[in-house]
């Protein structure tokens, strides 16, 4: 799908803005707690599995093989912070906010991230499966080289939202409010929802499947 000659750009995530420097985790100071405030700090194989937290505030950190598998965040939010090659699986994020954040090689398999706000977001070589982003707000994120079949973005906002290299297959986008999206060499076979990317632009051989997919919504029949 395209609007016609105009041409949708979508704006670049800005990066993380991170100190040149930062300080070894604390066990006890820096632990994922209700109402906790912690910034600047380098967390090297943290386990935060299987956690409950509500009301924190993380900024100008880096996770690096980190383990957040099962843990539930609420009413928290994540800014200028770099997640390289951690565990996101089955992780459940409510009302959860990432800001300039990068995340690179982690797992986010059976994710939720319900009614979340994710801006200036890197996602790049991440396996998500079946990964949950109903009513949340995704502004100015790329999905780069993610393998995203069944992901649920349902009722979702995306503006300037880029997928490249994307394994959409089965992906659900009904009732999605879109501005300024783009799908640029992505597998987009058995897209739900389809009707509701109208003036996203698709480019590479994504754009037969999702007009296929588009096809069967519309009830047309091929013999």
């Amino acid at each position: 799908m395209s609007q016609g000659q105009r041409v949708v750009r979508v704006k670049n995530p800005e990066k993380p803005r991170l100190a040149s420097s930062l300080r070894s985790a604390n066990e006890a100071p820096d632990a994922l707690k209700d109402d906790a405030i912690i910034k600047g700090v380098r967390y090297v194989g943290t386990v935060f599995a299987g956690l409950s937290a509500e009301a924190v505030e993380m900024e100008g950190c880096r996770f690096e093989g980190s383990r957040f598998t099962g843990t539930e965040l609420r009413n928290s939010q994540i800014s200028d912070a770099e997640f390289d090659t951690c565990d996101f699986a089955q992780f459940r994020g409510l009302d959860v906010s990432l800001i300039r954040c990068r995340v690179t090689g982690s797992r986010i398999t059976g994710s939720s991230w319900r009614s979340a706000t994710l801006r200036d977001v890197h996602f790049e070589n991440c396996p998500s499966g079946p990964a949950m982003f109903r009513q949340s707000k995704v502004y100015a994120v790329r999905f780069t080289d993610c393998k995203m079949p069944g992901v649920d973005f349902q009722g979702a906002h995306l503006h300037n939202v880029l997928f490249e290299r994307c394994d959409l297959t089965g992906a659900q986008f009904a009732n999605v409010q879109v501005g300024s999206v783009r799908f640029e060499n992505c597998t987009l076979i058995d897209v739900g929802g389809s009707a509701s990317l109208k003036g996203a632009v698709v480019q590479g051989p994504g754009s037969m499947e999702l007009a296929l997919s588009l096809a069967r919504e519309a009830g047309l029949i091929f013999e």
